[in-house]
């Protein structure tokens, strides 16, 4: 049985550093014995089918490994199927449809987050800013957008996110991946 995933690079090809071209990127999956591979954009999402009977953390795995191999550093990749991506952009606790994809971002994640995580930040205190924890998933609502965000800074701290794998894409990279997953 063939499964549509999307592979999330984390931190690559920013300000001309940990360089992936995305050519070189569906070569290499293709190798590894994906079809179907595409890529969105120059920030690491990738799209491929696999027949392969493996957990998205083994194919993740594979990826990361792959790509160390390739070009010489390491890439966190969250791999994710296309019914979780679905499921995902349905579940925004935020009126996606009413907002500019640039208010609206996802974090993914390697795993669960608790609300423990997140005790000493003060929902109030970033008023209009919200974000809302989902299924391996972080909701993030910043009305003038990331680059201004001063809850997207607070939730970027490292420790909060210690010992998980996250990268976050705006609303118009969630809506494009699962379309892309869907074909």
């Amino acid at each position: 049985m063939t499964t549509t995933y999307a592979a999330l690079l984390r931190g690559i090809n920013v300000s001309g550093h940990r360089t992936v071209p995305m050519a070189e990127l569906r070569v290499l999956m293709t190798e590894l014995g994906h079809e179907n591979v595409a890529t969105y954009l120059q920030s690491g999402n990738a799209v491929f089918t696999s027949d392969a009977d493996a957990a998205d953390d083994a194919l993740a795995a594979s990826l990361g490994q792959a790509i160390e191999t390739r070009f010489g550093f390491a890439v966190d990749v969250l791999v994710r199927s296309a019914a979780y991506l679905s499921a995902v952009a349905d579940a925004c606790p935020f009126p996606a449809a009413e907002l500019e994809g640039k208010q609206l971002h996802v974090t993914y994640c390697s795993e669960p987050l608790t609300a423990e995580r997140f005790a000493r930040i003060d929902p109030a205190a970033y008023l209009p800013e919200e974000f809302r924890l989902g299924d391996r998933a972080l909701y993030l609502y910043a009305p003038n957008g990331l680059g201004r965000s001063k809850l997207g800074e607070a939730l970027a701290r490292p420790a909060l996110f210690k010992g998980v794998v996250a990268t976050s894409r705006n609303w118009n990279t969630v809506v494009k991946l699962v379309e892309m997953t869907r074909d």
